[in-house]
This record gives structure tokens, sequence and C-alpha cells, in this order.
């Protein structure tokens, strides 16, 4: 695939994405062969498949970050005061708030008390935790600095081991409630210290014996295939295992989704508008948006399994959201990146 088709592969992903979702579907109801073989490969609830595959999407990105770069981000840390406020005051709060609004409000008539409270539980695990891997791949696709967001992700991370319990049982009011902490740190070893570090010996093994020069322009691009692909093979993964839920239950997946797509615009409206208002570059507050809007699926989905069970609304939930986020993110990249020119650029 040359550089040309590869841009054209990029404009119509969200159409690439949506049919590997529902190839993804239709593996899980007529050939759950494939889910079950594939389900054998876990470890704590992680797939290791699916593992494999964010490394090929994370890996390339961060061969490209200049880890002497890091250290100067102390000196514009705007960007990561909105991130944490964002992340851990303002989008759990509001996620509860507005999954209440629908589920127990206005779908009464569709759901039972119950279901409802399912729901409500399954939307908060999801606002609860930040995205980890996939924002890497958010953060490429509006151009964004790459060392920021590693640096917003790794403190997220931290601020996650401590604060994602006592935010869901405040939310929940479950203060008895239990996580799975080796799925918890096992997620954040597989997803940011394993390919960080092959990332940082692969980079000073290269621009030593080849140059930068060579790092930048043959190494890094060789990859660009392979990160699309994996995104979509990761998708296809993911929704064959949750095929028959989604078949079974359409009017439920709907009822579902408008609340999450409804919460996933609005944290990154309002951050991209802190962003803009404090004036940060478009590489900074491109990758801000996309950290709030996005969520630690892969997380949510094992902690709704311990806490509820496989066939739970919470966990159902939880799979919507994966089920939503991608076709949304990708809109809201585009959106992102139409409105660059607001933005000062970074200097």
């Amino acid at each position: 695939m040359n550089q040309v088709e590869m841009k054209s592969f990029e404009k119509n992903l969200t159409l690439w994405v949506l049919v590997c979702m529902v190839i993804g579907v239709l593996i899980g109801k007529f050939i759950p062969q494939i889910p079950t073989f594939l389900g054998q490969f876990e470890f704590y609830n992680v797939s290791i498949p699916t593992t494999i595959l964010l490394w090929i999407m994370i890996y390339p990105m961060m061969l490209k970050i200049d880890f002497n770069s890091v250290k100067n981000i102390g000196k514009n840390p705007k960007g990561l005061y909105i991130t944490w406020l964002v992340n851990w005051v303002i989008k759990p709060l509001t996620m509860y708030l507005i999954a209440y609004l629908f589920f127990n409000i206005i779908y009464s008539s569709f759901l039972s008390p119950q279901l409802a409270s399912e729901y409500v539980a399954g939307a908060v695990l999801l606002g609860a935790a930040p995205c980890t891997a996939m924002v890497f791949v958010w953060s490429k696709l509006t151009r964004g600095n790459s060392a920021y967001t590693l640096v917003q992700v790794a403190t997220n991370d931290l601020i996650l081991l401590v604060a994602y319990v006592p935010i869901v049982s405040f939310l929940l009011k479950m203060g008895n409630i239990t996580i799975p902490w080796e799925t918890l740190l096992l997620s954040i070893v597989l997803f940011i210290v394993i390919p960080l570090l092959m990332s940082m010996i692969t980079r000073r093994y290269i621009i030593s014996n080849k140059g930068i020069d060579y790092l930048d322009r043959k190494f890094i691009p060789a990859f660009d295939k392979y990160t699309t692909l994996g995104l979509l093979l990761t998708l296809i993964i993911i929704f064959s295992f949750q095929g028959n839920h989604i078949i079974n239950q359409p009017l439920n997946i709907l009822l579902i989704a408008v609340p999450l797509i409804i919460q996933t615009l609005f944290i990154f409206g309002i951050t991209f508008a802190i962003a803009y208002k404090v004036n940060l570059p478009y590489s900074i507050a491109a990758p801000c948006g996309m950290i709030g809007a996005s969520n630690f699926f892969e997380l949510a989905v094992a902690v709704a399994i311990s806490l509820f069970g496989l066939s739970s609304g919470a966990t159902l939930t939880t799979v919507v959201g994966v089920l939503v986020e991608v076709p949304v993110m990708l809109l809201l990249v585009r959106f992102a990146n139409s409105q660059q020119h607001h933005f000062r650029k970074e200097g």
C-alpha cells in the first residue's frame, strides 16, 4: 500500500470501521468458534490477541516521540491541568447525570428499574476510565504532540490507580465495590510501559546506527499501513465476542447509545473550548479533547464482567461504549482538524 493508497484508505476510515464492526458481529453470531478460540488466550481478563494488535498501533506512534522534549512539558502545564480536571471531575459526574436522566427518567417506560440501574452502572464504569491505548490513534490522526500526549496518558494512568474505585463507589453508592486490580495494572503495563520501552530502545538504536533522518523518513512510515490495519482487526475481534448480545438486543443497543454519544460530544466540546480559551496550541488542544471524550473500554468491560457478570446490563453498556466510540471519535477527529486554523501553532 503506497502513500496515495494509504491517504485514501484513511480518508474513508469511518466506513471501514463500520464494515469491520459488522464483520465482527456476524462472526460472533454465525462462526462463534472463532471468538471461543481467541477467548482462550486471556490473562486476568486481558485479551492477548487484542493486546498484540494494540501494540501494532501504539508502538509506531511512540517511535515518533522525542523523549528529550518530554522534559519541556513543565513549561506548558495547562494541557495537563485540563486533562485532569475533565477526566477526573467533570466527565465522571456528567456521565452519571446523563445516564441517570436517560435510563431512569426518559426511558422509564421502556426499562425496568433493575435494568436501568445496571445501565447506569455500566455508563459510570466507562466514564470513570479515561482512554489509555486508543488515544494514541486519535492523537496521531489530529497531528497531536506525541510527547505531550504520552505524559497526559501516563499521568491519567497514575491517577486511575487511586481514583477509579472511590469515584465509581461514590457515584453508584457502592462503597464495597471491588476492582480486579490485576486487570488494571496489567492493562497499564501492556498498553503503556511495554510499547514505550520498546520504542525507546528502538529509537536509540536506529538513531545511533542509521540517523534520525532514516528513522523519520523510512523506518516509521513503513508501519503506517499496519497501524490502520491493527485498528480494524482489533474492532473485528472485540465485536466478534459480543455478536449475540448486539443482534439479540437491537432496541436496547440504541437506547444505550444515545446518552453515551451525547456524553462523548459534550465532553469533547467542553474540553476543546477550554483549551481554546486558555490559548493552547492545536497539537495539545486536540489530544486534550480526544483524551476527554474517549474511554478505557478494555478496563470498563473487564470490570463490568467481574462485578455484574457477562450477561448483565452493565456489561452490555460498556460494549455499546465500544460500538459507538470509534465512529464518533473519527467524526470528532475530522471536526477538530477542520478547526485547526483557529488555534495557535506550537512553538
